[in-house]
This record gives structure tokens, sequence and C-alpha cells, in this order.
């Protein structure tokens, strides 16, 4: 009688904890953008196109938009008659929801979020500058602060990394 209760008791526990990022995160991620010239001046009502493996959205500047999470990286490119397109790279991290997983040790619950991109964000403000072409870390995201991009290169890619790596990112 004692195992069965300990059994259940784990079986229980399992399934609370399992998909801690799905509990935790929706599906979707809310996000701003903004468009700037290469002078710093503000270019309003630009046509930005979203992409990841999750689908395509569509938004004009300066405005907020929601995108399906995903592992995969977010491609944004916007455009605006008269200015050079802009082209934005934002980089896909594993967000509390994974650390939730990892460090309560339900890898059943980490796979699952890992599936469904509910254990992954963006940076939830950013700012893509027409005629550049930029890269936007979710590690630099800071809870209502605008993210800066850097050129390419000068982030390491993480659209190759597995899954231990990209949470090897995040230990010190």
């Amino acid at each position: 009688m004692n195992k069965l209760f300990q059994y259940s008791a784990l079986a229980l526990t399992v399934m609370m904890f399992s998909g801690c990022a799905s509990l935790m995160k929706d599906d979707y991620q809310r996000m701003q953008i903004e468009t700037y010239s290469k002078n710093n001046s503000l270019v309003s009502n630009a046509k930005c196109r979203a992409k990841n493996d999750r689908g395509e959205w569509v938004v004009f500047t300066a405005n907020t938009f929601i995108v399906r999470r995903s592992d995969q990286n977010l491609l944004v490119s916007c455009e605006k008659e008269g200015e050079a397109t802009g082209y934005a790279t934002l980089i896909s991290r594993a967000n509390e929801g994974m650390y939730g997983n990892v460090l309560a040790g339900v890898y059943v619950g980490a796979i699952v979020d890992h599936n469904n991109g509910n254990a992954y964000s963006y940076p939830d403000w950013f700012r893509v500058i027409m005629g550049d072409n930029l890269v936007f870390d979710r590690k630099n995201n800071k809870r209502g602060q605008l993210v800066l991009g850097s050129p390419p290169g000068s982030a390491v890619p993480d659209d190759q990394k597995n899954l231990v790596d990209k949470a090897l990112d995040y230990l010190p």
C-alpha cells in the first residue's frame, strides 16, 4: 500500500509539472516593433512581415503584434516607400518555463514545451533601422525596455544549437 501511494504521488507530481512552460506561457507572444531611419528619425506606418516555422504575420509600425512562439529565430523585414528595406533577426531563447522544467527534473515537460514552442521567447520590444540588417538577442531582453540590435556576426547564431546548448547559454 505504501509503494502504491508513493508511485501515485510521483505520477501526480510529474503530471502537474509536465509542460511547465505550457502552464506559465501562452502559445503566442506579444511584441512591440518600431522603425527608424539611419538618421534616427521615426519611420511610421512601415509594413513589416515577421516569419518563423510556425507562421507569418504582418504589422504596420509603430505597433504591437502577436507571434507564435518557436525555438526558431523570427525573421522580420520592413518596407516603406522612400526608405530602404530594414531587416531584423530575433534570436529565440529558452524562457523561465523551460528552466522550471529543467530545475524540477521534469524532462517530459521540457520535451513537450520544446516541441510546442512554449519554452521559448523573443525580445519583447525592438527597433528596425531602415536599410540595416540587425540581430536582436532575447538574452538582452529586460521587461519594458527596448532591445538594441547588433550587426550580423556580432551575436552567436543560435538556430543550429540543440536544446542542451541553449540551456547552457543561461548557466553561470
